[in-house]
């Protein structure tokens, strides 16, 4: 199956890079799909349902270090400093409609899939003006429609020993999102995103080339990659052009008999990614656009394969490293994918 490509993080997991009006997060998000979900499967129709949760308790700053306080400075002037204290728990669930049709264009399998997105806004958090309005304590929970990822194009050239695939897709805003105007002190107003948003409110367009190997014919083995490029839109309500991001993703999986006839199989995998913003963002409005947010993580995952109803159920689990301008935390992913 696809990679998923929601808002998964959303607003939540953009609040402290936004809270200076710059360094904007991306859409993609490289810690849901299994290994063996980067390339093109054969042809039919698939549903999957990703179960995503993400926890943090830690922010860095731009040199890796964790950050325990924030100054905000909307303009000119001296600005305000706010301690932060980070306690996130984010949850998403992604039903996706896959569709592989039986005939090529030219040597390629052709597909197309639409990947709706649920998000929660529960933060479970005390950030004291991490997104930048001076806020203490829990903030209030809601779940709902977050950004709509669509992949009109998926091709995909499969071989003996290798799956090649190459794919565009489009994040459209469709989740909620608003702008305040709060009041703080040194400062005064500031205009600031909404608490409870669910959507990043800019579009996303997304180039995306994938290649697997398996050493043998029977495919019981696979050594996946992936590479991803975002190229986002203007901020609506704020004139922010946000840079762009390349996503790197890395895996093998091997699939175990569980019984003498093959039909109930054990896959166990080892899991990574790394991502980068390769450019800064542009506008009047932002504020440490120079600064380019990373995060490094690794991981492993295992599941059941039942072949004779082409069900599987996988679970993933990823801590993230080395993450600079953006938080640092542990990924908790349950796939549920099967063919019609």
């Amino acid at each position: 199956m696809k990679t998923l490509r929601t808002a998964i993080i959303a607003a939540a997991i953009v609040a402290a890079a936004s809270l200076a009006r710059g360094g904007e997060l991306g859409h993609f998000n490289p810690g849901i799909p299994n290994v063996r979900d980067l390339v093109v499967p054969p042809p039919g129709w698939y549903v999957v349902l990703y179960n995503y949760g993400y926890t943090t308790d830690r922010l860095n700053d731009a040199g890796g270090n964790e950050v325990d306080s924030v100054t905000i400075r909307p303009g000119p002037g001296p600005g305000v400093t706010l301690d932060v204290d980070v306690d996130l728990d984010l949850y998403a669930l992604s039903p996706m409609v896959i569709w592989v049709s039986p005939w090529r264009i030219g040597n390629a399998r052709y597909a197309a899939y639409v990947a709706p997105g649920f998000v929660t806004s529960s933060l479970g958090a005390a950030l004291n003006a991490t997104t930048g309005r001076g806020l203490s304590g829990e903030i209030d929970s809601s779940f709902g429609v977050g950004d709509l990822f669509v992949s009109p194009i998926w091709l995909g050239w499969p071989s003996k020993h290798w799956d090649f695939a190459l794919g565009y897709g489009f994040y459209a805003p469709t989740g909620r999102y608003e702008v305040e105007t709060v009041t703080l002190p040194v400062v005064g107003p500031v205009k600031v995103e909404a608490e409870d948003n669910l959507g990043l409110g800019f579009w996303t367009h997304q180039i995306q080339g994938s290649a697997a190997w398996y050493p043998w014919e029977h495919r019981a083995t696979a050594v996946v990659g992936a590479v991803t490029y975002e190229i986002h839109g203007n901020k609506e309500d704020f004139d922010i052009n946000p840079g762009s991001h390349l996503t790197l993703n890395l895996g093998a999986s091997q699939y175990l008999p569980l019984t003498k006839d093959q039909k109930l199989l054990a896959e166990v995998g080892l899991t990574g990614y790394s991502q980068w913003k390769i450019t800064g963002d542009t506008g009047a409005d932002t504020r440490n656009g120079s600064v380019l947010d990373r995060v490094h993580a690794v991981g492993a995952q295992m599941g059941v394969v039942w072949v004779p109803w082409n069900l599987s159920v996988n679970l993933r689990y990823d801590v993230e490293y080395a993450s600079e301008a953006r938080f640092q935390g542990q990924v908790l992913s349950l796939a549920v994918v099967f063919k019609l």
